[in-house]
């Protein structure tokens, strides 16, 4: 896929793709004779794992510690723990939207109860 395709099947601009590819985040991608990107499918699955910890807030700099390790087949306790440390994240922010979701409910309900009063 050129990188045209990958970026409107992912939702990623260009740039991005180009950007994460530089600064390692995604290893490099296989390249055509005239040397323009061809996303294999390896490539992709790179492209759609970073996209997935980038939209749930897993920072460019563990992400790129934790590509360096794996590239390098070195690591596996650092790169777990990488994988633990950003899930207790993950899970700190899940609790505080589940907070503020109860919270909206209640002042929804709130609401209710008063509209319903008014009629």
């Amino acid at each position: 896929m050129t990188i045209g395709e990958v970026s409107e099947k992912y939702g990623m601009t260009t740039d991005t793709l180009r950007y994460y590819e530089r600064i390692g985040l995604i290893p490099p991608v296989p390249r055509k004779k005239n040397g323009i990107r061809d996303y294999d499918e390896n490539a992709c699955g790179w492209v759609s794992f970073v996209k997935c910890m980038r939209s749930a807030g897993v920072q460019i700099e563990a992400l790129t510690e934790y590509v360096a390790l794996l590239q390098a087949n070195t690591g596996l306790e650092r790169r777990k723990n990488i994988l633990i440390e950003q899930r207790a994240k993950l899970l700190e922010q899940e609790e505080h939207l589940r907070s503020t979701i109860e919270r909206l409910d209640y002042k929804i309900e709130h609401y209710k109860e008063m509209i319903l009063k008014k009629k």
